[in-house]
């Protein structure tokens, strides 16, 4: 099996595995599982972002979020000392996942350990794999959930929010987020949270 029939099956993998979650949402008029969607942002922000991404970083980009309903975050304790213990059991989770499908479509061990590395989010900031890949994450939160989530939530704790969002991302990150076109109460909370 080729490189591009290996990434394709692949993809189809991640993509029945995360059919399954139950919580949908709808976008153009169309309902899809949430993780499904979510997944195939994180490819279109990435093919946008970095279209020369290696392999791995396209493996890994798909499968960030793989059946994370399966880990809720109710299981923890309401607090940020729940909330890193729950952050770092999903890194696993979605390693151990992907790992499995990885080896299922045959790649290698070298490739699946690599997807391994960044799904672990391992040099943040140093890694330039791990960095683009946290790049994409933050652009997908910022493009598709960032005006939901600002709804709920008080502007002091999205503006805390939006700050720790853009101490993660690099310079070029940060040039494509700037490219949003957030809505201009949206826009006035990025403004104060990258000014600030």
């Amino acid at each position: 099996m080729g490189d591009t029939d290996k990434l394709a099956k692949a993809f189809h993998l991640f993509d029945i595995a995360n059919g399954n979650d139950p919580n949908t949402e709808t976008f153009n008029g169309k309902s899809y599982p949430k993780e499904v969607l979510y997944a195939l942002r994180m490819t279109e922000t990435l093919n946008a972002f970095a279209p020369s991404a290696s392999e791995a970083l396209k493996l890994t980009t798909r499968c960030q979020h793989i059946c994370r309903w399966e880990i809720p975050r109710n299981r923890y304790e309401m607090n940020r000392v729940g909330y890193l213990k729950w952050r770092q059991e999903l890194k696993k989770f979605h390693a151990s996942k992907a790992k499995a499908i990885l080896k299922e479509v045959g790649y290698d061990q070298e490739t699946i350990g690599q997807v391994e590395f960044l799904l672990l989010k391992k040099q943040l900031k140093k890694n330039e794999e791990t960095q683009i890949l946290e790049d994409v994450i933050c652009l997908v939160f910022l493009k598709h959930y960032f005006e939901p989530f600002a709804k709920k939530h008080d502007e002091m704790k999205v503006i805390d929010i939006l700050q720790k969002t853009w101490r993660k991302m690099s310079e070029k990150g940060r040039q494509a987020a700037l490219q949003i076109p957030f809505s201009d109460k949206a826009l006035t909370m990025v403004t104060k949270a990258v000014s600030g």
